[in-house]
């Protein structure tokens, strides 16, 4: 790309577009709709719709879709031409503002949760002006939410706008009483950093558990895995760079702002970092890079693989969604000040984040809980199942000094009082990082680190956003009532943080002793997704998620089943591929490979009856002997599938195979795997773990 600056958003109907293509008039009504909230006049939409028309046609565009987000964890489309006929054997290009704002889909085959019937189809989708419309593949894309006939979300994007608003509503009382009478509307921000893995396309090809799971059911470990670290960081191979290249290029026309590219620990792992938008328009940006990330890799002879845990014994992918609030006015509220006041307007916003993960840690763990998932959190690239905050030493200490009354180090007089010159400055970013902390505060925002890397971010982000509101709808309520405003500020954060600094841990997370440690302060342990989703429709959290109008309980109930249905749908697909690939390839392959080795035995006694043979008999013994424990387990798995009972309730069905299906599951693998060491590797019947992480 010979000028990035000229072609960075060049693929997008951006407010620089807009600026030149809509009249004056037209341009503000616009600007002044979404800033108000209010309905777009058809008159304005029309305007809107046919520069947007006529811009994309200018760039190649022929058709365009409402693009939304549904059930499915992937993005939906369906492409309508701007042709329009006129009747005399010619045609037209048109699009109108009622095309633009509306759009109508059969929605009978996206998940709803038991929400709406199959033989319900209507679904609409609302265009969402706040996230700019742009060309993928000539076709112009209009990022819409997507809702059924009588109005429930059926998307992943509704409840996130829904939840923005109201952080924005809330944190906007809070402002107000500090003084400030400008700032219109506080936004949430997201910087989400994605992880990978690139295998060679030829080999992914050959491995049906990568091509239905994404990840690889069976796989010994090889001689050499990331135990010595040269990959992390390190010199990026050409071929990579290649496809890394195109891919900032593609995401940069789209106005992705594509900022950092690395490897990362595992062989063929790597990671890219965008910098950080509002939430809305981050969460479209997301999607759009996993979509890029798999095309283009095929056209460097890849496939990206974007699962929790595609490799046994490597790390795992996730994705961090590094969250923050900040004003109209460009504040980050996250940020400690530079006056006693900025930084007791920052400790109220840091403790109601503190405030909000403690009293809802259920929440945040089970927006993270899939199949997927169990594999890699708690392991050695993830943070643990249990939610706690990382603020550092120094933070920490401030905390606890305000909340005990007791000296800090930092501070001119033993006792600290909020808002008056004796508060210390607070420390910005002067501790390290924590990798095994959950969700850790970075100096001016927070890491949530237990996303898997397909996982959107819209999901975790409504559930912090809507939580966040709570607390400073209560903090609000408490101020808003006070006579002396700054007595009834500082007693407020010193108890938040006495009853809420139990979820603060800036230690080891993968310590077999915080487990304990946790235990002991309250803290939940929700190793599974069984065990972690159920949370979702217990009443005070429906009640949480209406009263802050982010989603009614019979979509909570929908989400929540959704959730089950794909836990219980994964394991099962998982399962049934491996009976196929143990049937079909691996028995086959190890039988010919002992029938190979017999034959050899007879051919050397054929030739003379003194050479020994004793290693191939040995061989052959050890590989039936496996052989057979294999036929075993594959029996078993397909013994306990069949006591699957689909008419069971969806808990009853995913501790079924989370508990009996998944443990036959690996039972199958071990001998599997085992297996894998000793047959001739012309024999094994598919690319092994060495072949697939070594691939260049």
């Amino acid at each position: 790309m010979s000028n990035i600056s000229e072609t960075f958003g060049s693929m997008v109907f951006n407010d620089h577009v807009m600026r030149e293509r809509l009249p004056r008039n037209t341009y503000k009504a616009f600007i002044a709709a979404i800033e108000e909230k209010q309905p777009l006049d058809l008159t304005v939409a029309n305007v809107v719709a046919n520069a947007m028309k006529d811009w994309a046609v200018e760039h190649g565009a022929t058709h365009f879709t409402h693009w939304f987000q549904p059930m499915t964890g992937i993005t939906a489309e369906k492409h309508d031409s701007f042709v329009t006929p006129v009747g005399d054997g010619t045609a037209i290009m048109e699009f109108s503002g009622k095309e633009l704002i509306k759009g109508e889909s059969d929605a009978s085959s996206f998940p709803s949760g038991g929400l709406r019937a199959t033989f319900e189809a209507r679904g609409y989708t609302a265009w969402d002006p706040t996230s700019y419309a742009f060309i993928k593949d000539g076709t112009l894309c209009i990022p819409t939410a997507f809702c059924s006939y009588s109005g429930q979300a059926l998307d992943k994007k509704t409840p996130l706008l829904r939840s923005m608003e109201e952080v924005s509503r809330q944190a906007v009382r809070i402002l107000r009483l500090f003084g400030n009478t400008e700032v219109k509307q506080v936004i949430t921000t997201v910087g989400p950093e994605q992880e990978y893995f690139l295998i060679d396309r030829e080999d992914y090809k050959k491995r049906k558990d990568l091509i239905y799971t994404g990840r690889t059911l069976f796989g010994a470990k090889p001689p050499k895995g990331q135990e010595l670290e040269d990959h992390y960081y390190g010199t990026i191979r050409p071929r990579v760079s290649a496809f890394m290249k195109e891919l900032d290029s593609e995401l940069w026309k789209l106005g992705v702002s594509s900022r950092t590219k690395h490897n990362e620990v595992a062989p063929a792992q790597h990671e890219l970092a965008p910098l950080y938008a509002s939430a809305n328009v981050a969460a479209d940006h997301n999607q759009l890079t996993m979509e890029l990330m798999k095309r283009i890799a095929q056209k460097h002879g890849f496939a990206c693989l974007l699962h929790e845990k595609p490799f046994a014994g490597v790390n795992g992918s996730g994705k961090h969604d590094n969250w923050s609030l900040a004003t109209d006015t460009g504040v980050n509220l996250l940020e400690p000040g530079d006056s006693p006041m900025e930084n007791a307007q920052f400790l109220l916003f840091l403790c109601a984040v503190i405030k909000a993960v403690d009293e809802h840690q259920d929440l945040l763990r089970l927006t993270v809980a899939t199949a997927g998932n169990e594999h890699r959190l708690g392991a050695n690239e993830a943070p643990p199942a249990i939610v706690s905050m990382f603020v550092g030493e120094e933070l920490e200490g401030v905390l606890n000094a305000l909340a005990d009354g007791s000296n800090y180090a930092g501070a001119k007089h033993e006792m600290m009082e909020i808002g008056v010159d004796v508060l210390p400055r607070i420390p910005r970013d002067t501790t390290d990082r924590n990798r095994t902390s959950p969700f850790a505060f970075t100096g001016n925002k927070f890491e949530f680190r237990m996303l898997g890397a397909p996982l959107s971010v819209s999901g975790p982000t409504f559930v912090l956003n809507t939580i966040v509101a709570e607390a400073l709808d209560q903090f609000a309520n408490e101020l808003e009532l006070a006579h002396n405003f700054r007595h009834a500020l500082e007693a407020l954060i010193k108890r938040t943080i006495r009853e809420h600094r139990r979820i603060i841990f800036n230690g080891n997370g993968y310590d077999a002793s915080w487990i304990e440690e946790a235990g002991r302060r309250g803290l939940l342990n929700l190793a599974s997704a069984p065990e972690a989703l159920p949370y979702f429709i217990r009443e005070e959290n429906i009640a949480l998620f209406e009263k802050y109008h982010v989603l009614t309980g019979v979509e909570v109930h929908s989400r929540y089943e959704i959730l089950m249905e794909n836990y219980i749908k994964t394991l099962n697909i998982e399962a049934l591929t491996m009976l196929e690939m143990a049937r079909r390839e691996i028995l086959p392959a190890v039988l010919r490979f002992s029938s190979k080795v017999a034959r050899s035995a007879q051919s050397k006694k054929a030739l003379c009856e003194d050479i020994p043979v004793d290693l191939e008999i040995s061989l052959v013994r050890r590989v039936s002997a496996l052989a057979a424990s294999m036929d075993q387990a594959v029996g078993e798995l397909d013994a306990v599938l069949l006591r699957h009972d689909a008419r069971a309730d969806s808990l009853t069905r995913a501790k079924f195979f989370r508990y009996e299906v998944f443990p036959a599951m690996q039972a199958l693998r071990a001998v599997a795997d085992e297996l894998e060491t000793i047959v001739g590797k012309e024999d094994w019947p598919f690319p092994t773990y060495g072949d697939l992480l070594y691939y260049v």
